[in-house]
């Protein structure tokens, strides 16, 4: 099997809004994500870094450009791309009237397992994720680190090779953000291939092993974190960045 997980194209996606003209969510974005390895899609908001992993993840159709996921076609396979993946965002949703061992437990049915394989897995990720303490309390009581948690583990239910986080760490507190850290760097332990979207640069520093800094829909750069530094002359992402967009940059100093 290819070490490649993800390769994408020249992918695009044009919107049209209420007066019939274009709208560009991104353009022209090329990159591979390999297995084993965190890659980042680090951008400020609306730049368009959602709808590139929206694509990836088959929720949204692209204009232009191909990519492949787990080696399946993103158009012409996309249900097996779906099998292959797991996306969170801040969002994922759960249901408030069900337990988390519920919540798991249902999602577990859509992916076709039967009772018993279900337990199974389910127990795994409790001890993965340490659901232990709240495994049987209603999601609606759940503290918002705990919720994200149980997202987490309904995300890899199915253990897919490749994971699709979208701003996973938004609003949480700095525990609860610590422990979703900590589950990315386990899952490129793994060898699964982690995609994560953020505009959280020391975030990006700590875990992408290679990256790209989209801005208004385009790819400005792309490179591992010490290539970036050096191409940039800062040490600091986000000087790095803001070069890279062609931005300001005095307001950061090294």
């Amino acid at each position: 099997m290819s070490d490649v997980a993800v390769r994408v194209c020249h992918l695009g996606k044009t919107y049209r809004d209420a007066s019939g003209g274009s709208v560009v969510g991104c353009r022209d974005v090329d990159f591979e994500a390999c297995y084993g390895t965190i890659f980042g899609v680090l951008g400020t908001n609306g730049a368009g870094k959602t709808t590139t992993l929206r694509m990836l993840a088959t929720m949204l159709v692209p204009t232009e450009g191909t990519a492949t996921v787990a080696g399946y076609d993103l158009q012409l396979q996309a249900q097996d791309v779906r099998r292959s993946i797991g996306f969170l965002s801040a969002s994922t949703g759960i249901y408030g009237r069900l337990s988390a061992k519920e919540m798991l437990h249902y999602f577990a049915a859509l992916h076709g397992f039967d009772f018993d394989a279900a337990e199974r897995r389910i127990s795994e990720i409790t001890d993965l994720l340490d659901l232990h303490d709240f495994l049987n309390r209603r999601c609606e009581k759940l503290s918002t680190g705990q919720r994200q948690r149980v997202s987490i583990g309904r995300t890899i239910l199915h253990d897919p090779p490749v994971l699709i986080f979208d701003e996973p760490t938004s609003g949480l507190d700095i525990l609860a953000a610590a422990q979703i850290v900590q589950f990315m760097r386990d899952s490129r332990s793994r060898g699964k291939c982690v995609l994560l979207s953020t505009h959280v640069m020391r975030e990006a520093e700590l875990l992408c092993d290679e990256m790209i800094l989209i801005h208004q829909g385009n790819v400005r750069d792309r490179g591992s974190v010490v290539e970036l530094q050096q191409r940039h002359g800062s040490s600091q992402l986000e000087v790095v960045f803001l070069r890279a967009i062609g931005e300001d940059s005095s307001a950061f100093h090294d």
